[in-house]
């Protein structure tokens, strides 16, 4: 099973690629699908491509139920 996860874009290499962060790890992106994306935008990456753009307040939120997802996963275990 994928996960689309929200990654903010750090840098751009061309109208194509570009380097996206989520907590540290970095991941070479796929960006052709996201008009005008720039750094700083908040974006959904799934199978190495960014497929929508977020503000902040939606990143944010997605951020916070992923994490509640590890904890719930970590007490499972």
């Amino acid at each position: 099973m994928c996960l689309a996860v929200p990654m903010l874009i750090k840098e751009i290499f061309s109208p194509h690629r570009g380097l996206c962060d989520l907590d540290g790890s970095l991941q070479e992106v796929d960006i052709s699908l996201i008009e005008d994306a720039v750094v700083g935008d908040y974006v959904i990456i799934h199978a190495g491509f960014a497929i929508e753009r977020l503000d902040r307040e939606e990143a944010d939120t997605r951020l916070a139920l992923f994490e509640e997802l590890a904890t719930l996963r970590e007490a499972l275990v």
